[in-house]
């Protein structure tokens, strides 16, 4: 601890952002020349089905008994059902792999129920559309005549002079059983792009559309959703292609997998549904939060009778990990669940329980005779192998926890593993870095002598 101040200062300058963080709901940063906003974020905190209420739903594989399904087919479906969901508004939706044939989504807050089963229920079609020189924009829905239909002749479609009247229906060259394979690469620009491959069949049709509709567009449909509508820059007969834009690796990743699996890989069917109300969620978590209250007023006495200037000390420290643990789950919009709370409220435990341990190898020193100063940093020293062995342990419980929480779908066990692990490592933050800088602070304005010693618990 050589440089004090220095240390003083990024304990000043992490409690401020994390106090802003915490009594905010969304963060703004303006641009000082134009005063526009130049970065903000939502920090609004993320509340759990069993907090909030919602929906929950399990989805199983829908194939015949013994047919193997891949853990790549399991995530794909995953991915395109968030996807789905969370373009219905639902984005806090929780969807995850549980076993090896079911999906369980967690949509807290839900307001229709009904929609969203329904969409989680598509099996989704995704289909080539011929746009001509009038593309719809981008998240329109459209009709085509893949559904028997007569598709309006788009080459003279003019949107000002159409009857509003008579839908168009635009006319769809391909459905996405004939893509092979979509993937995402760089070109020579360094941009991003995505390659794909067609087969035989969708080969002699993009041939032949591509070739006859050059510098017009072609719309990337996904029940019946426009999603892209990119130009064909030229003709297209190899069966091999590039869609190129401004793209990121983001967007084109999630444009990538729309093209692999515009329709979900797996069917699937709905075995469970529930609505959740938030009552009983929102009572325990008021009598968890109550009894943590008691139970930390409980701590800081004894902290502070026991242990007297390092107990205080101790205390203060425990309240700027409670700050800056609850701004990292807001800050990442982890959901946080009752079980999360239990978690949060236990990785407390542990932070005093390092300091217990500090503390404790310190007054041994100073009944053996050591200086003040020399106790302070002994106690630290010595007792940093037990510290960092016990927390290192339940680290390693905790991933185990998220790993099984993942596999099974236990998200209750996934969000207690989660707010645990985070929280003991703020706590060593806390205990190593800041209690101990606060100690030395408070040693400068203490004299050595063995008069000052019971301000130490001896």
């Amino acid at each position: 601890m050589r440089n004090l101040s220095s240390r003083l200062i990024l304990i000043a300058v992490i409690v401020a952002l994390a106090a802003w963080v915490d009594f905010s709901t969304e963060l703004k940063i303006p641009n000082p020349i134009t005063g526009q906003t130049w970065w903000q974020r939502d920090v609004t905190p993320r509340l759990g089905l069993d907090l909030r209420g919602g929906l929950q739903v399990v989805l199983e594989a829908d194939l015949p008994e013994g047919t193997t399904i891949s853990s790549d087919q399991m995530e794909t479906a995953r991915l395109i059902l968030e996807n789905r969901t969370n373009a219905l508004g639902v984005n806090e939706s929780v969807l995850q792999v549980a076993g090896e044939n079911r999906i369980v989504g967690e949509f807290p807050g839900a307001t229709d129920p009904d929609q969203i089963k329904a969409t989680l229920g598509e099996t989704g079609r995704l289909e080539f559309v011929d746009f001509a020189n009038n593309p719809p924009g981008v998240g329109t829905v459209i009709q085509t005549d893949v559904d028997g239909g007569t598709a309006t002749d788009l080459t003279t479609y003019d949107p000002a002079t159409a009857d509003p009247n008579v839908p168009v229906i635009y006319h769809t060259v391909m459905t996405g059983d004939k893509i092979e394979s979509a993937l995402v690469t760089q070109d020579q620009m360094g941009q991003w792009v995505i390659n794909f491959t067609l087969t035989n069949e969708g080969s002699q049709i993009f041939g032949e559309h591509t070739s006859t509709h050059i510098h017009q567009y072609l719309g990337i449909v996904l029940d019946k959703t426009v999603v892209s509508y990119p130009t064909i820059s030229t003709a297209i007969t190899t069966g091999k292609g590039e869609i190129s834009g401004s793209f990121t690796y983001e967007t084109a990743n999630a444009l990538a997998i729309q093209l692999r699996y515009g329709s979900l890989p797996i069917p699937f069917k709905i075995v469970e549904s529930r609505v959740v109300g938030p009552t009983l969620g929102q009572d325990s978590l008021q009598k968890s939060l109550i009894a943590g209250l008691v139970g930390i007023a409980v701590v800081f006495l004894f902290m502070g009778i026991f242990y007297r200037v390092p107990g205080v000390l101790a205390d203060f420290a425990i309240i700027i990990y409670a700050l800056i643990a609850f701004a990292v789950f807001k800050y990442f919009h982890f959901t946080l669940t009752l079980a999360g709370v239990a978690g949060f409220l236990l990785s407390t435990g542990s932070a005093l329980d390092a300091n217990i341990l500090i503390f404790e190898r310190m007054k041994e020193e100073l009944r053996a005779g050591r200086t003040l100063r020399n106790a302070v940093d002994l106690g630290w020293t010595r007792a940093w192998s037990s510290i960092r062995d016990s927390n290192l342990a339940t680290i390693i419980t905790s991933a185990i926890l998220f790993w099984f929480g993942s596999t099974f779908g236990a998200t209750i066990v996934k969000g207690f593993a989660l707010t645990l692990a985070l929280g003991v490592g703020i706590s060593l933050f806390t205990a190593i870095v800041v209690t101990r800088t606060l100690l030395n602070l408070v040693l400068k304005y203490i004299k050595p002598g063995t008069e000052n010693l019971k301000w130490f618990g001896i």
